[in-house]
């Protein structure tokens, strides 16, 4: 627990407000498991097709970015076509191509390094997901997409290199959230899915000081002022009613409870 409580202290001074306890209540409820699980599942994809979106615009030659795009089609294909049989995702999850750095970007080499060991650990944790669902009798199902990840990038600056800074910082906050939301979910779910969570902690952790890293560097000035204003605007969806229950809403209203 004081290394679980070491490891979340950055993420909890980083973050703006905990998660409500109104939501905590309704996603340890037995009847919310499905939508937790298979949620949590397509943020792993995302989070991977966010990453690699990053490398394909600010960092590789175009022969790399197709074969970015070929990594994820078969997670792509299972989650939005519901093609292909998910225990074969297990042979997947590997980059068959050196990826070549775009010429004239310095920070090109960072940015493909951490992103691509970002996006083999997301299609890990996508496929672990899955494993876990299928261990207590849940099978996949498309699940529509909450209002936290839109409502964030919609405040992205459209001038670069502005724009690549303040989706860095964006993804920090997601990789944060999750981060703090697997420890407070950890306790009230079923003990393998809470050792399963907590055994991400660690990773989620790294993925938000990357992405920070990633946009101080690339700011090469103080990125504060962004920093404060997303948080600020992170805590808003977080605290504030939702009536959509999903691994990122916002406090549930009496329909997102039903």
């Amino acid at each position: 627990m004081q290394a679980i409580n070491k490891l979340l202290m950055p993420i909890r001074g980083f973050l703006h407000c905990e998660t409500p306890d109104a939501w905590i209540a309704v996603a340890k409820q037995p009847q919310h498991l499905p939508t937790l699980l298979r949620d949590h599942m397509v943020c792993e994809l995302k989070a991977a097709q966010s990453a690699m979106l990053l490398i394909r615009r600010y960092a590789v030659d175009d022969a790399s970015g197709e074969a970015l795009l070929k990594w994820l089609a078969p997670y792509e294909d299972y989650t939005y076509r519901l093609q292909g049989d998910w225990r074969e995702l297990a042979n997947c999850n590997g980059l068959r191509k050196a990826m070549v750095p775009r010429s004239g970007k310095p920070y090109s080499q960072e940015l493909i390094d951490k992103m691509v060991l970002l996006i083999k650990e997301e299609l890990h944790h996508f496929y672990q997901v899955l494993e876990v669902a299928d261990a207590h009798g849940i099978a996949y199902d498309k699940v529509t997409s909450s209002r936290y990840a839109k409502e964030l990038f919609r405040h992205v600056r459209t001038h670069e290199p502005a724009t690549l800074i303040d989706k860095l910082i964006c993804g920090a906050y997601i990789e944060a959230r999750s981060c703090e939301r697997f420890a407070k979910l950890a306790p009230h779910l079923p003990a393998d899915i809470g050792e399963f969570y907590i055994s991400l902690l660690r990773s989620e952790a790294r993925h938000y000081q990357d992405y920070l890293t990633l946009a101080e560097a690339i700011a090469g000035a103080s990125i504060a002022e962004r920093i404060a204003f997303f948080g600020a605007r992170e805590a808003e969806l977080i605290a504030t009613a939702d009536d959509d229950f999903k691994f990122h809403s916002g406090v549930p209203t009496a329909t997102a409870a039903a």
